[in-house]
């Protein structure tokens, strides 16, 4: 793996952490919505996720298809140009449902390397 898709996966995981503490005590999007301080903490934190992803080898990226890469990308798109367009459900939904296996992801082939440290 290069040095730096590893320098990448390491970013994307520390934004998913700051994601995870940032929504840890909310409990629903309406939550989220309310509490403008981590809805942009966490909207920030997807876009760095979104930009890593975008810098990392498409050796890497092909190389593991069972991540939608591209579904990320796009994600952060929207919010860096739709911010206002922003839905919280879909926000929560992706916060419940996707970042839990992207994590899980990340830190198999982190450990995979001597590099990770997770």
């Amino acid at each position: 793996m290069l040095i730096k898709d590893l320098d990448c996966l390491e970013n994307i995981l520390e934004s998913i952490e700051k994601i995870e503490l940032y929504s840890a005590q909310l409990k629903s999007a309406d939550n989220l919505l309310k509490d403008s301080k981590s809805f942009d903490a966490i909207l920030m934190n997807f876009i760095i996720v979104g930009e890593m992803v975008a810098k990392l080898s498409e050796e890497f990226k092909s190389e593991y298809t069972e991540i939608e890469w591209w579904k990320i990308k796009g994600f952060r798109n929207i919010v860096a140009h739709n911010y206002f367009g922003i839905d919280a459900e879909e926000v929560w939904q992706i916060i419940q449902n996707k970042l839990p296996q992207l994590k899980s992801f990340i830190q198999k082939s982190l450990k995979k390397t001597e590099y990770g440290n997770h």
